[in-house]
């Protein structure tokens, strides 16, 4: 059998992909350009998954591969021909688009592929369009299918798994598998006939709720034990997502996708002439002397390629919210008041009034939905209050809660029933809530009218948009199945967002739920930054914060630093230092920290100033590993190029065990002299020294952190 291929390449990134005469075409290769170190050969395996995984009503797997995983194998994955390709270019990217043919059912599939010039990472979506003259029911597409990622014949042993544990204060936890722990293993090879090409062993990840990141991360990596062959992936949907790995026999493969039937009960009806386009994802491959870190590093800067623009990404500014540790969603007059003075001497320039700002007693969580000020709250005037905060040199936010409606709250203008997710005819309720859909006209306009009211009339110029329910019943109104319809209004929400930036372009909108549970790149690449946790206890916030880089640009990462009176000094300086490698969420009771509690808080900000032009194009490295949520010592670190200057700031935390520490830096072996300086906090017990290739670190016998700033000469 001809097997022809084609390779397009950029300066960091090659992509071969295979059209054989007479099968379905593959992607052949996905490889580091230039590739550091020597690579090992890869194993060429019987069968690759498909270029593009679709299924259809009524038909299921071919005889061979027999699979039963969900994403590969399909008779109508296997029947695709290919047809032709289109390659066009930016400054930025290359873009491939390659379509394939279904003759039986009439279904053109198209690959889309965009190389990154800039890092080592691919892009990859596709679409489906109905060239028959009849509807087709669709039940699965894939965004990525690639085989052979293993480079070694006994890749069970040579290989191991990482993904990220993500729950409700334990966000971005990853974890490590060998592949028999995750039941990919030998299974006899050798032994068996040559048409027997895998064990239908496969392991899969898979979200169905509203809330996205909940239970883990839509992300992988697939790493070799000697670090000389690694995957990582990420998908990038506001809804349900599977990731999967499996075996073929000689290799294994990995594929991803959005919705699909058996999961997530996602079915489409395509009509004639409609074509349907997946969610992305995006993957970064990495041969010969490679690390996690450089791993991250590529994934860092291809994220800030696909985010949207905002002035907040270049300005960082220092965001004071009045919830964590401090009022806790019972936001009054006098409180407020009394934390404007502290939170403006700070130095932050937003102050945001979190939940409970609507309600006149604190029982508001069945009747949020209206959206207006509390006069009982505010006896003054909420507006008056706000103009406070203006006068102080801050910028007011609010909280809001822009899907949901509780079940109590009474609109002056009700909303039709087609504006709410339904089942059966009747409403979804779910935690006391109803879930507003923004496929409907009437839902964007009314809640169109609530933010311009509260932008125009009261100069609120920063919104923190929470959600707080997990939804996983979808809707049947208006769709043709539950799963199409929650993914169409998780697009018309996204759809919904972008405009309010349009038509508000200094408006910042922090994505929230429930701390992380929405930390999609979806959801980021629309939403100005993200809420990363609501840890209410700063020493388990410090793995979070060490993590949280893995998860989302440190210009977009917000992590809360919130002292209390009743701390001891060390233990504040741990939950300012816990936020200043991303971005800060100032919180805790300024109005009651002692004068010198408060100097070091704002020593914090300070220093954060100082080091925050320096973030927006930094990327990070963990010199201890990967953090667990055990670890006595955690470190993360952010590289910067900037103005011809090699530094990296690195904030160590000492959880227990030994009070010195030593932290290998790779990127600066060999050099001699590094100047090691303390930056927070700078009064502190503490030594730091550059010795042999590592930062020595020596601190108290006691629970801290401390933040340091090095420069190679």
């Amino acid at each position: 059998m001809m097997v022809a291929t084609r390779s397009l390449s950029t300066p960091t990134i090659k992509v071969v992909i295979a059209y054989p005469e007479d099968s379905h075409p593959y992607i052949r290769e996905i490889s580091t350009t230039p590739i550091r170190g020597e690579p090992k050969a890869r194993v060429d395996p019987i069968t690759y998954p498909a270029l593009v995984e679709v299924r259809v009503s009524g038909e299921g797997n071919a005889p061979h591969p027999k699979t039963n995983a969900s994403l590969i194998g399909s008779v109508a994955s296997l029947r695709l021909r290919y047809v032709g390709y289109r390659i066009t270019s930016d400054d930025d990217w290359k873009y491939w688009n390659v379509e394939m043919m279904d003759e039986k059912t009439g279904l053109t599939v198209t690959r889309h592929l965009e190389l990154s010039r800039h890092s080592p990472v691919l892009r990859s979506r596709s679409s489906v369009r109905n060239d028959s003259t009849s509807d087709t029911i669709i039940h699965q597409v894939s965004s990525l299918s690639v085989g052979g990622v293993t480079a070694t014949k006994d890749w069970w042993d040579t290989y191991e798994m990482w993904t990220a544990r993500n729950s409700w204060f334990r966000e971005a936890q990853w974890q490590k598998n060998t592949l028999p722990e995750l039941g990919l293993d030998d299974f006899g090879f050798s032994f068996l006939e040559p048409e027997i090409r895998d064990s239908k062993a496969f392991h899969a990840l898979s979200n169905r709720s509203t809330f996205t990141t909940l239970g883990h991360l839509p992300m992988g990596m697939l790493r070799h034990k000697d670090g000389s062959d690694l995957w990582l992936w990420q998908i990038e949907n506001s809804g349900a997502w599977r990731s999967e790995i499996g075996d073929l026999g000689k290799s294994m493969y990995i594929a991803t996708s959005g919705p699909e039937a058996a999961g997530h009960d996602w079915r489409l009806k395509l009509p004639p002439g409609e074509t349907f386009t997946t969610c992305w994802t995006a993957m970064v491959h990495l041969e010969g002397n490679v690390t996690t870190d450089d791993a991250f590093a590529a994934l860092t800067t291809y994220r800030r390629s696909i985010i949207r623009p905002h002035s907040d990404h270049k300005h960082l500014p220092i965001i004071f919210n009045d919830y964590m540790n401090c009022l806790m969603g019972d936001p009054t007059e006098d409180k407020i008041l009394a934390l404007i003075e502290p939170v403006a001497k700070s130095g932050a320039e937003y102050f945001v009034i979190d939940a409970g700002w609507y309600a006149d007693d604190s029982d508001w969580w069945y009747d949020v939905g209206e959206w207006q000020p509390s006069k009982k709250r505010f006896p003054s005037g909420f507006k008056e209050l706000l103009v406070a905060i203006q006068n102080a040199g801050l910028t007011p936010g609010l909280w809001i809660e822009p899907e949901v409606i509780g079940v109590n709250c009474r609109l002056a203008e009700p909303l039709p029933s087609e504006c709410y997710l339904q089942r059966d005819g009747n409403r979804i309720v779910e935690a006391g809530r109803y879930h507003l859909d923004y496929r409907h006209r009437a839902t964007r306009d009314r809640m169109d009218g609530v933010i311009d009211r509260l932008v125009g009339e009261l100069g609120v110029g920063y919104f923190k948009f929470d959600y707080n329910i997990q939804h996983v019943l979808g809707t049947d109104v208006d769709c043709f199945s539950p799963g199409e319809g929650q993914a169409g209004h998780s697009k018309a929400y996204l759809s919904w967002v972008g405009r309010l930036l349009d038509r508000h372009p200094g408006l910042v909108i922090e994505n929230c739920s429930s701390g992380g549970m929405r930390m999609d790149y979806a959801m980021l690449g629309t939403h100005t930054l993200q809420s990363t946790s609501d840890q209410q206890d700063p020493v388990h916030y410090a793995v979070i914060a060490a993590a949280i880089p893995t998860a989302v640009l440190p210009e977009q990462s917000a992590s809360w630093a919130y002292a209390q009176p009743d701390w001891p000094d060390e233990i504040n300086a741990l939950t300012v230092a816990n936020s200043l490698l991303g971005r800060i969420h100032l919180s805790g009771r300024l109005d009651a920290l002692s004068p010198s509690q408060l100097d070091l808080v704002y020593e914090g900000m300070n220093v954060y100033k100082g080091l925050r032009s320096y973030l927006r194009t930094a990327t990070p490295f963990w010199p201890l590993g990967l953090p667990t949520w055990k670890d006595k010592w955690l470190a993360l670190g952010m590289r910067c190029h900037e103005d011809g200057i090699d530094r990296a700031y690195i904030t160590v935390w000492r959880r227990g065990g030994d009070t010195t520490c030593r932290l290998p830096l790779a990127f600066w072996e060999g050099e001699s002299k590094v100047n090691v300086k303390l930056l927070y906090p700078s009064k502190f017990e503490s030594e730091g020294s550059w010795n042999e290739g590592r930062l020595e670190v020596i601190v108290p016998e006691t629970t801290c952190a401390r933040l340091f700033q090095l420069d190679a000469e």
